[in-house]
């Protein structure tokens, strides 16, 4: 499973969520960014993948941010992450580069397994150069990679071993690499050269990617490393609170096997029954100290598991969540599907009265939840735990129903299945919705009583 959150600026640019269909012998296709200018060709033969990108695309860039190919690699991208001063001094970021808003139009469509997406995307910066820093997470049935794009065109890539987890936030994550074991380290060509002719180790030893290119600040101590503290704590509730280290692990290990529960309480989580929680009773200096993982910004969040106890055909899942991350479901979707509910997929603008759309739906029940936080979150559990419930079920039930399917019937019965689980999923979502608006026309304060009369 890899997952992350995609988190903007504003807290209401709407997404959709799509199915692109593969494609053969087409030539001529290129992709173009109205952001920076960046411009490149697309090869003529593109596998089918989800996606999840902005409504005004047009306006503000694709972003399809994540999704799982039909040859079962999933990729997320990008999680911003910032080298420091002193590399960019001598390998610039590429103003017209490849950016967060191509990334997974332009190597998704194309990679045969996790491996391939690093070498592949690591080939594009080699040519077109990066103008952010971005992290991108790539897996397969066999293996995760994470890997740090930092400099202009500088890159690490780690290999995550099979019994262990990574939680990263937005700086650079990854520490000692091996450049003898590369079957677990990929990195960009002469990095490591790169680095002795500037000077740039602060090391006496070995060779740390977190050091020589990353960041620690004060606003690192702020805005990133309490959400990695955080995440530890709750995988490995032995682990001591540094929420403002600078040396928290990359690779960390726990004794109990992570379930997709896990992460979406990870990826909802705001320093929940901590004194840092922003919706506790801590001392205002501590419930504003550090930035929470989930925010009301979280545009959409989301885990992609490939299950190998399954038919391959089966085993691509993405739970997605586009509401807010705490109080919203994370609706699982079999990725070998061709079409999408068009309350996924033709998300307009701005919210009708209807609330027909998932994206606007689940953004009104998160704004009612948080209005009245302390009366409605247990109801907002309660609804939750039960979804989760139902879509365990789903899983099961879809799976069993689909024993013996292949091919073309495979992946109509799994698209209906999609069909199946979200109209399940807005009804329970409008009966909650119903109930909180009634809860809440009791909680006014315009309110006076005296006599039943009057």
């Amino acid at each position: 499973m890899i997952a992350r959150n995609d988190d903007t600026f504003l807290p209401l640019t709407p997404q959709r969520f799509y199915m692109h269909p593969a494609w053969k012998g087409e030539k001529g296709l290129t992709v173009s960014s109205p952001l920076n200018g960046f411009t490149a060709p697309l090869p003529e033969n593109g596998y089918r993948y989800n996606a999840v990108p902005n409504v005004e695309n047009d306006r503000l860039g694709d972003y399809e941010e994540s999704g799982i190919n039909e040859k079962n690699v999933a990729m997320s991208a990008t999680e911003s992450t910032y080298g420091n001063e002193r590399t960019l001094a001598y390998d610039p970021l590429v103003v017209d580069g490849l950016d967060e808003d191509l990334i997974v139009n332009m190597v998704l469509p194309f990679i045969e397994s996790a491996r391939h997406g690093v070498e592949y995307l690591g080939q594009l910066i080699k040519q077109y150069g990066s103008p952010a820093g971005n992290s991108v997470l790539f897996s397969d049935k066999d293996s995760v990679w994470y890997m740090e794009i930092v400099t202009g065109h500088h890159w690490v890539a780690q290999r995550i071993p099979d019994d262990a987890y990574a939680i990263t936030a937005n700086q650079v994550a990854i520490q000692q690499v091996d450049f003898d074991d590369t079957d677990n380290f990929a990195w960009s060509e002469g990095i490591r050269e790169f680095v002795d002719l500037h000077h740039l180790n602060p090391d006496q030893s070995g060779w740390n990617f977190r050091h020589i290119f990353g960041t620690m600040n004060e606003k690192d101590r702020h805005y990133n490393t309490p959400r990695v503290w955080y995440g530890h704590s709750i995988l490995n509730p032995e682990v001591p609170e540094e929420p403002e280290s600078a040396e928290l692990p990359f690779i960390m290990h726990t004794e109990h096997k992570i379930t997709p529960e896990d992460i979406e309480y990870i990826l909802g989580s705001h320093y929940n029954e901590t004194r840092f929680d922003p919706l506790g009773h801590g001392a205002e200096a501590d419930r504003l100290r550090y930035r929470p993982i989930g925010l009301n910004r979280t545009q959409n969040s989301h885990i992609l598991q490939l299950r190998n106890g399954v038919d391959e055909g089966l085993s691509g899942v993405m739970w997605l969540c586009i509401g807010i991350p705490e109080f919203s479901p994370y609706v699982p979707f079999y990725t070998n599907a061709t079409d999408t509910d068009p309350s996924y997929s033709e998300t307009p603008i701005k919210m009708d009265v209807d609330v027909d759309s998932a994206y606007w739906l689940h953004r009104h029940m998160g704004m009612l939840v948080e209005s009245h936080h302390s009366k409605f979150i247990q109801q907002n559990k309660d609804y939750l735990t039960e979804l989760n419930r139902v879509f365990r079920a789903h899983i099961h039930d879809t799976d069993e129903e689909a024993s013996g399917l292949t091919g073309k019937a495979l992946t109509k019965h799994l698209t209906e299945a999609n069909y199946k689980i979200v109209d399940h999923t807005k009804a329970a979502t409008k009966d909650q919705i119903n109930s909180l608006v009634m809860q809440g026309l009791q909680l006014s304060q315009l309110t006076f009583n005296m006599d039943k009369n009057l």
